[in-house]
């Protein structure tokens, strides 16, 4: 890969990020502050033996993927900095440093650590992004908890995010408050559809797969862009890892590794 890795950039200093943030979250819909779970906040205190504010648990963590092969410094150096815990529930923050997904409700999951920084690395691979040292501008398909976008928020230009159900939006939205700035931006919406009004997009990662790819996600790739997802194998009727990059002669697919994600849907919750 030509250019050196970006170094990721967060509106705030992430070890600070929990003095940042009040103990209890508000809900007025117009100006929600960021959710730190129980286990984190100073008010409350860190279960003895959790460690989950330290840096060091997740240098660990990134130390455990880049032994098992992950690669890319960037998107290494931006889970070092972004707790996972805060974008878990509470009852579950023992477990997010491990390689594991874990439930976030209404059926959907926060994908293992592993499987985030292979989807990254693969995206980095593409044409603008060799050649940018940045994603650029970016669509994920589906927002989930948010932990995805705030990685990518550190890693691209732009990044916007679409989740269908509602409830999972709000939380997205809450946990990313004390990241937020002008490079996330929230839609709730039907990601089958991609989000026209910002087309074209250097980089598209999907957190659902289905058995063939929505045109909108083909049609909305930039020239030089590349397109990350799980696609059913008909073959073998396992999900797969798929790649396609938008080259002049046309759309270039790769398969990889067997993956499980959860099915990609269509319409609002």
């Amino acid at each position: 890969m030509s250019g050196a890795p970006r170094t990721p950039r967060f509106p705030l200093s992430l070890e600070r990020m929990t003095s940042a943030m009040p103990a209890k979250a508000t809900k007025a819909p117009s100006t929600q502050t960021a959710r730190v779970p129980a286990a984190a906040d100073p008010a409350a205190g860190v279960p003895s033996g959790l460690g989950l504010d330290s840096h060091g648990v997740r240098v660990r963590m990134v130390a455990r993927l880049r032994g098992a092969g992950a690669r890319h410094d960037g998107v290494l150096a931006a889970m070092v900095q972004l707790p996972r815990h805060f974008f878990v529930d509470t009852a579950l923050a023992a477990q997010a440093y491990e390689d594991t997904s874990l439930p976030i409700g209404h059926g959907q999951t926060i994908s293992k650590p592993s499987i985030v920084a292979r989807m990254l690395e693969l995206l980095f691979a593409g044409a603008n992004a060799r050649a940018a040292g940045s994603l650029g501008r970016v669509l994920e398909i589906g927002t989930g908890c948010g932990y995805q976008a705030a990685l990518l928020g550190a890693l691209a230009r732009q990044v916007y995010t679409i989740e269908r159900v509602k409830p999972l939006h709000d939380k997205a939205r809450e946990n990313l408050a004390a990241l937020r700035e002008h490079r996330i931006r929230l839609v709730y919406g039907d990601g089958r559809h991609g989000h026209p009004p910002n087309a074209p997009y250097d980089s598209i990662i999907a957190a659902a797969g289905g058995g063939e790819l929505p045109p909108a996600w083909l049609e909305q790739l930039a020239p030089g862009g590349r397109l990350v997802a799980p696609m059913l194998d008909a073959a073998s009727g396992a999900q797969l890892l798929t790649v396609v990059d938008r080259e002049e002669r046309g759309y270039v697919w790769t398969r990889h590794e067997s993956v499980l994600f959860v099915p990609l849907k269509s319409g609002l919750d």
